[in-house]
């Protein structure tokens, strides 16, 4: 019990750490460009979108008309402007200008913009942050490193950042280049919180029309998790800056909107890799269109602690580690599969929900604990085979070392269990008396011959051979496995090892001049068969009265005699034939017991 109590804390122990060096993989990135991917491909679906952001790109047709876009001056974005204001009916409800104006670089071309924005009313302009890696003093007198310290800020310049509201076009990529989050708000030193172009858009546009836009909550960095909701081109319809000048485009295609003006060409490198196009590229003024969408609409999702999710982790790893030593394999596999599908499934859902829950970690965490207990029970049941061959190779015919791993070790119930078993004992007669009329190593090379030819008479009969004790032999049937006849075999051995010993002796009286016979007793009834012993030294043995009765029917058995119990007699029947010698035989303890002399085996 000891044993069993080591062994299975020794297995808790070791599922306990093995779940927890699963949960500190995940928890440090062992997974994070799989798992991100299965992300975008669960969460980043294409969606009906309000109908309510529209493109106005700076594409290779406004390119083509106005030159290389470094060449451009302001009057170009102000004449577009003009034209979105031109009728009064159809205007668009917020124009945002995904480009940074900073600077004065002519005063005439910079005046026609700020009243173009005046004018039009409205208009959202850009402000931009520089980052970049190291340290800061913060503001309690402390030292911190940063990957995001903001080293420079560029606003609008004065005229048109006095007649717009501002908003920053800073974006930050995640570790694998994708780009699944939106920065709020930035706090540039010495100046006011900045919120993001996305916010300000979708705030004024809430504001026209009755109702607010709650602020998404944010990590450290004052990012959010953007829910994509179009895929590349979908925002834009082939109208260009040029159109819209030229007047190419009906007015009442703009009314009421959100327009956003923006750099719509590869050559401008305005493109980020989009989750939603399965880390293809899309336009930054997309980006930005996928942002107002998901803040008009209040679709946020919050991003589940990864040491929540670490633990979560840890936990079901422990606890299929713990069940898949309990139950049978298909029962594990059930419950692995059923598990893994069922996180899966219902992190689907929590995302609907607004839980953002790492897709990935569970299912392969569970799938290489799967793994692993197959592993550990197939070396657990190689081990086992290998102790079992061992322990009763040397006892049992082959064919019941290959039964006993048929059935299972676990049928063994080894420390000892309560069958029905038939006993026999042989022992030579007079073998005392031979040993003094010759020489040592004669007397081995008898005692040799004699006890494999017993040996292989009940091993031949699918008998366990227990044990040799000086020229005694006792062997039994009916265990380790249950065996169909046990009796008739153990009586069949006894009737073989007289036959032989016969023939042995007759070949020995003319070789030394002496005569071998055995005496053979056989019991049937209960005894208790198992690994018995202690400490270092464990034997598999039969012990109980069954085992006493037979040795002490051999005890009195005659030379060439077997001696059977009435239990044996009554269950072989008429496959013998016997003589009963009544209660004339006295056995030690057995005041009423029959003794039977074996006559013939019938069968």
């Amino acid at each position: 019990m000891m044993s069993l109590i080591k062994t299975r804390l020794k297995y808790i122990l070791a599922s306990l750490l093995f779940a927890g060096l699963i949960a500190v993989f995940c928890y440090f990135g062992g997974l994070s460009e799989m798992d991100s991917w299965l992300q975008d491909v669960s969460f980043q679906t294409p969606r009906a979108t309000s109908g309510k952001v529209v493109v106005i790109g700076i594409d290779e047709e406004a390119l083509a008309e106005f030159g290389p876009f470094s060449t451009w001056d302001r009057s170009i974005i102000a004449s577009a402007l003009e034209s979105l204001a031109a009728d009064p009916e159809h205007r668009p409800s917020v124009v945002a200008i995904d480009m940074l104006y900073s600077g004065v670089t002519d005063s005439e071309t910079d005046s026609r913009l700020a009243r173009a924005a005046e004018a039009l009313g409205c208009v959202v302009t850009a402000d931009a942050a520089s980052f970049e890696k190291g340290g800061q003093i913060l503001e309690d007198g402390t030292y911190a490193y940063s990957s995001y310290n903001i080293t420079g800020f560029e606003e609008p310049f004065q005229p048109l950042r006095e007649v717009t509201t501002q908003g920053h076009i800073n974006a930050m990529h995640d570790a694998d280049g994708i780009m699944r989050h939106a920065i709020l708000y930035i706090d540039p030193p010495e100046h006011e919180r900045v919120y993001s172009m996305a916010y300000r858009t979708a705030s004024l546009y809430a504001e026209k029309h009755g109702f607010s836009v709650e602020k998404p909550a944010t990590d450290s960095l004052g990012r959010f998790f953007v829910s994509y909701s179009a895929e590349p081109g979908n925002f834009y319809d082939g109208v260009s800056v040029s159109r819209l000048i030229h007047g190419s485009c009906p007015t009442d295609y703009f009314d009421d909107k959100i327009v956003l003006i923006g750099p719509y060409a590869a050559g401008l490198q305005d493109l980020v890799y989009a989750p939603i196009d399965r880390g293809g590229q899309m336009y930054g003024v997309e980006f930005q269109a996928n942002v107002i969408e998901a803040l008009l609409a209040g679709n946020y999702k919050s991003e589940v602690p990864d040491w929540f999710q670490a633990v979560l982790l840890f936990y079901i790893c422990f606890i299929v580690l713990l069940l898949a030593d309990l139950l049978p394999l298909r029962m594990t596999t059930v419950i692995c599969g059923l598990t893994a599908a069922g996180s899966y499934g219902l992190f689907l859902l929590a995302y609907e929900w607004g839980a953002i829950f790492h897709l990935l970690w569970n299912p392969a965490g569970i799938a290489v604990v799967y793994v692993s207990a197959i592993v550990l029970r197939y070396m657990r049941e190689f081990s086992e085979r290998r102790r079992v061959t061992r322990t009763f190779e040397r006892y049992v015919a082959p064919e019941i070392v290959k039964e006993i791993l048929k059935e299972g070790t676990d049928s063994l119930q080894l420390g000892g269990k309560l069958c029905d078993i038939a006993v026999l004992f042989v022992d030579v007669r007079g073998f005392t008396s031979m040993s003094e009329h010759l020489n040592p190593e004669r007397v081995v090379s008898v005692l040799s011959r004699y006890l494999s030819m017993t040996a292989e008479c009940i091993i031949r009969n699918n008998g366990t051979l227990d044990k040799f004790i000086g020229d005694a032999v006792m062997a039994f049937w009916g265990a380790p496995v249950h065996q169909e006849d046990p009796v008739f075999l153990a009586v069949k051995t006894a009737v073989e090892i007289v036959g032989r010993v016969e023939a042995l002796s007759a070949e020995l009286y003319e070789s030394i001049g002496e005569h071998l016979s055995v005496g053979v007793g056989v019991h049937f009834g209960p005894a208790v068969v198992g690994n018995i012993g202690g400490g270092s030294r464990m034997d598999y043995t039969a012990v109980g009265d069954t085992v006493n009765t037979a040795s002490r029917l051999e005890s009195k058995a005659p030379g060439s005699t077997v001696y059977i119990s009435r239990a044996v007699a009554d269950a072989l029947g008429n496959r013998i034939r016997a003589t009963s010698l009544g209660t004339t035989v006295k056995l030690k303890g057995k005041s009423e017991f029959e003794v039977l002399v074996l006559d013939e085996l019938v069968q």
